[in-house]
């Protein structure tokens, strides 16, 4: 029988919170373990960093252009002939995947033989005075169902009071740790372990809302946290000094001057999510390993973007920085199916498009002609005159600071398309991209091959954003391009 695959998606975790990579305060275990028993991919990124394009990428193996979803836009139908689910369901796997999906209609299986639902508050399900029957998160989501059927017809995802967007605001998980949405993610996945098909080999995608906000870690995890010395958060030479609007006052906010310990609590909170969906994963793979199918299955580990945390004075995703761009990105092999060096880090340039094809190859499935990414398991095997890209072209609709940007993780290229300005970071020298080296002669001829990159990228595209020869500043962004309209 073919192995099975499993793979985890968080949703918000940046890849700097795993303590294999000596992040001085987050403790994750479970994700050590995974990376000695894989590879542990040092500059995967998200290239649309926003829930939707990037879980687009991510089912269906195709770039943001390939997609049309090039910024975040809710109620877009999913209409891919090709999904990662639907190639595992034809080839004979019993699918399913529990929490997040993000698509649209809410309830699309995306080619899995079942969907047990949480997508996290849903602004465009919850809005009570325009949301259809169907699409109202009372019909549509799993967890809400069953958080009412355990602890009371009343209960909601609003009770703590904190908002889906919180990225400063944060308090403890109000109920028992067991009604917690990533408990429900891990229960709900050990289930399917009991009542699937065993005659055939599964792919089940795990999917948390966490640590996406609002910032809610049962006690127990916050604890770990409260009281630490927490790292500041870094500061560049080009980012906002002043915060004369008081933008850092507003819960929801993606910038400002957050009073300071309000950042603290936040911080903490966020931290001690990734740790509590740490320990859940262990839950999980201890069950595997009661049911015999630890040492079967191939595990890949990732993110759909990351959290700005405070960095820059930003907040919340979507901007092309490491904190919101970078990514974890495990691929692990327990039983040594796959012939890959173990316990080894990977420095090669991956994104989400990645993962389809990853996880096809990895279970001996053709991969289809519509995928435009590339399996990593070669990279993990350590081969010989494997051919790689050389960089990725990353881009979201942001409004005014809508931009492109193009990484091969050792610098990153920066456009922003509304105003022109461009930024150049040397993450070996810079990883925390303090220094805008844009501008300075010594870089000149650095930024004029990465800005010519993304000229090829960019010619041909219907926002007239280049003539062939030099970017065109003003162009009107689109969250959207016209061929998924």
């Amino acid at each position: 029988m073919k192995p099975n695959v499993l793979l985890i998606m968080v949703d918000q975790m940046r890849a700097d919170c795993i303590s294999m990579l000596n992040h001085p305060v987050v403790d994750t275990p479970n994700l050590d373990q995974l990376a000695r028993d894989g590879a542990l991919f040092q500059n995967a990124y998200s290239a649309t960093p926003s829930c939707v394009p990037a879980r687009a990428s991510a089912m269906t193996g195709m770039s943001q252009t390939a997609t049309g979803r090039t910024g975040y836009q809710d109620e877009v139908p999913w209409k891919y002939e090709h999904t990662v689910a639907g190639e595992f369901s034809g080839a004979g796997y019993h699918t399913q995947s529990v929490g997040k999906m993000h698509v649209y209609p809410t309830r699309h299986l995306c080619g899995f033989h079942n969907v047990v639902l949480h997508d996290g508050y849903m602004h465009y399900n919850r809005l009570k005075h325009q949301t259809t029957t169907m699409a109202s998160q009372e019909q549509t989501d799993d967890y809400v169902q069953w958080l009412r059927e355990k602890y009371g017809a009343d209960a909601d995802l609003l009770d703590s009071g904190l908002d889906c967007n919180a990225s400063t605001v944060a308090r403890p998980w109000h109920l028992p740790e067991s009604l917690h949405p990533t408990n429900w993610v891990t229960t709900q996945s050990i289930d399917f372990l009991r009542r699937r098909d065993p005659s055939k080999p599964f792919f089940l995608n795990m999917s948390f809302v966490r640590p996406h906000p609002p910032l809610d870690p049962p006690q127990a995890f916050y604890d770990m946290y409260k009281d630490v010395e927490l790292p500041d958060p870094p500061v560049g030479d080009w980012a906002m000094r002043e915060d004369d609007s008081k933008s850092g006052l507003n819960p929801v906010t993606a910038e400002g001057v957050v009073p300071k310990q309000r950042y603290h609590r936040a911080q903490a909170a966020y931290y001690a999510l990734i740790t509590h969906i740490d320990h859940q994963i262990g839950r999980f793979l201890q069950v595997m390993q009661e049911y015999g199918v630890y040492r079967d299955t191939i595990i890949l580990f990732a993110s759909d973007h990351g959290e700005l945390l405070g960095d820059h004075h930003l907040y919340r995703k979507s901007l092309p920085y490491e904190g919101s761009a970078k990514v974890p990105f495990i691929l692990a092999d327990p039983g040594n199916h796959l012939n890959i060096q173990k316990n080894t880090p990977v420095d090669s340039v991956v994104e989400m498009r990645d993962i389809m094809p990853t996880l096809l190859d990895a279970a001996g499935i053709s991969i289809p002609g519509s995928v435009e990414g590339k399996s990593v398991v070669p990279l993990c095997r350590g081969e010989t005159g494997l051919i790689w890209r050389d960089y990725i072209h990353g881009e979201h609709e942001f409004g005014k600071t809508s931009y492109h940007y193009i990484t091969d993780g050792n610098e990153k290229y920066i456009w922003f398309s509304q105003t022109g300005v461009e930024q150049f970071f040397d993450l070996l020298d810079d990883p925390e991209e303090k220094r805008n080296l844009a501008g300075i002669s010594d870089y000149s001829d650095r930024v004029r091959h990465r800005r010519d990159q993304l000229i090829k990228e960019l010619t041909g595209r219907d926002e007239g954003y280049t003539d062939g020869e030099s970017l065109i500043i003003g162009k009107p962004a689109k969250a959207v391009q016209d061929n998924l309209l």
